[in-house]
């Protein structure tokens, strides 16, 4: 029955299968393991291969030399102290030799010999070869292919005083030699995939698997974070995976945590909203109800009326505050080339305007070709905040109102130094500085100020620091981008 054979098409996709299958193989952690394995065991063998072959060269030579003693001695002992053509031919095939000669108690003599030589005579002295030089001979007789001789000399054992000097066919040996290579060839191939496949499943247990398990769980956790199920359970181990898996835990509950917090805190949000909604109304109308009672002729109810006003008058900006404070994220900066010292000019005079009545000391010692890349709404908010946050400070304290700025360069920004006058934070307020509705040092104040100027001057790469405070006044820096 004929077989039909597989049609170009069939065995192109067969091919395209098995390339595939290859690929997946050594794309794979494992797979790239074993090969790596099977790469390395075969260098580490190459590497010793040239030394191995050189000592297998010594030997052989080494054998020759004593076969080629036994046959001097056995001509010694021939019938009638001479050999005929025959028997002299015998000899050098038994010793695979052409021509022999030995030096005995400094006497020179040709023992066998076979004929002229028609090739070219290589020496190889056992006597005093280094290894540099086996293992380049070794390597040349890889190479060459021409016919060669080898001059054998060296020290026969039974006589080490003795001088052996023996000529073989290099063929032999190259013979020989390749065949030796090709089982030490095989026989590391062999070792390779042992060492291979058993470190490939040492590794694979040890290393591979568990590195699976901690990949899974991440992918696992990255589709549901929420659900308890999908975090790690770390093994008992004491080493490096061991170390990653509890990382991984204690990670995967701190954003569960902090996912579940985030939940909460966003309904909470979206309920105090709803809340200041409705209750900015209802202060509005008691706004109106109060500003009636101020109209009173009674002393004791206008005063009444008066306290109720500002009552709801900080409830309202407050109310305010947090319904701004709870908006969306500021908008990117859109930055353009600013002069810093009319930007700030600007900014002090509205706020001195709305805070201290206009009046005060301000004092600008930035130079006037110093600019900023930077968004002017954001610049200007940033510092209308300070500014207003200095203003009332020392207003309240019923001294001296004086503010002034200052700037200097700091590695492709400027840091702008806010001055006041006023009578320094207090300890609470230090520790809550920059906390929104904690940082705050009026009864009346918000604490969204600092929050919002850190805020803005953070979304250009910059930052608000508190410098120094104390009772000669308070210090701030604004760092910013400079212009190009």
């Amino acid at each position: 029955m004929n077989e039909t054979p597989l049609s170009p098409p069939a065995t192109q996709r067969l091919q395209l299968a098995v390339i595939g299958a290859c690929r997946a193989i050594f794309e794979s952690l494992p797979g790239r393991l074993l090969l790596f394995t099977l790469v390395f065991v075969m260098l580490a063998q190459l590497l010793i291969f040239l030394p191995l072959a050189a000592q297998f060269r010594t030997n052989w030579l080494s054998e020759q030399a004593e076969t080629a003693f036994i046959a001097a001695l056995a001509a010694d002992v021939a019938a009638g102290g001479t050999l005929g053509e025959m028997e002299v031919s015998e000899l050098l095939e038994a010793s695979d030799a052409v021509a022999v000669a030995r030096v005995t108690e400094g006497r020179n003599e040709l023992v066998l010999y076979g004929g002229p030589i028609d090739a070219p005579l290589i020496e190889a002295d056992l006597r005093n070869e280094s290894w540099p030089a086996r293992i380049s001979a070794a390597a040349q007789t890889f190479m060459v292919r021409e016919e060669r001789y080898l001059r054998i000399i060296a020290n026969p054992a039974p006589r080490p005083d003795d001088i052996i000097d023996v000529i073989v066919p290099e063929t032999a040996m190259r013979e020989d030699l390749i065949a030796y290579s090709a089982t030490l060839f095989q026989l590391s191939f062999f070792i390779a995939i042992v060492t291979g496949i058993l470190l490939y499943v040492t590794l694979l247990y040890a290393f591979v698997r568990p590195m699976r398990r901690l990949a899974a769980a991440m992918a696992r956790f990255q589709r549901d974070p929420l659900n308890p199920a999908s975090s790690i359970t770390p093994q008992a181990r004491r080493d490096e995976i061991g170390v990653a898996q509890r990382a991984l835990a204690e990670m995967q509950e701190d954003v569960r945590s902090s996912m579940k917090q985030r939940e909460r805190l966003a309904a909470l949000g979206a309920a105090v909203s709803k809340i200041n909604h409705d209750l900015r109304n209802v202060l509005a109308a008691a706004q109106l109800v109060s500003d009636r009672l101020v109209s009173f002729e009674d002393e004791r109810v206008r005063k009444m009326g008066a306290r109720m006003v500002r009552a709801v008058g900080r409830g309202i900006r407050l109310t305010e505050a947090t319904l701004q404070y709870g908006r969306a994220e500021e908008s990117p900066p859109q930055t353009m080339r600013l002069n810093l010292r009319v930007a700030l000019d600007e900014a002090a005079a509205d706020a001195m305007a709305t805070d201290s009545s206009g009046e005060g000391d301000w004092i600008n010692e930035i130079g006037e070709d110093v600019a900023l890349e930077a968004d002017p709404d954001h610049v200007h908010r940033i510092f209308l905040n300070l500014f207003r946050n200095a203003l009332q400070a020392m207003t309240a304290a019923g001294g001296m109102v004086r503010l002034a700025v200052s700037a200097e360069p700091a590695d492709g920004f400027v840091s702008i130094q806010v001055a006041d006058a006023g009578p320094g934070l207090p300890a609470k307020a230090q520790e809550n500085l920059f906390q929104p509705f904690t940082s705050s040092t009026r009864r009346e104040g918000t604490g969204l100020g600092l929050t919002t100027a850190r805020e803005l001057a953070r979304a250009h790469g910059g930052d608000v620091v508190l410098v120094r405070t104390g009772e000669d006044g308070t210090v701030f820096a604004v760092t910013l981008p400079v212009g190009e």
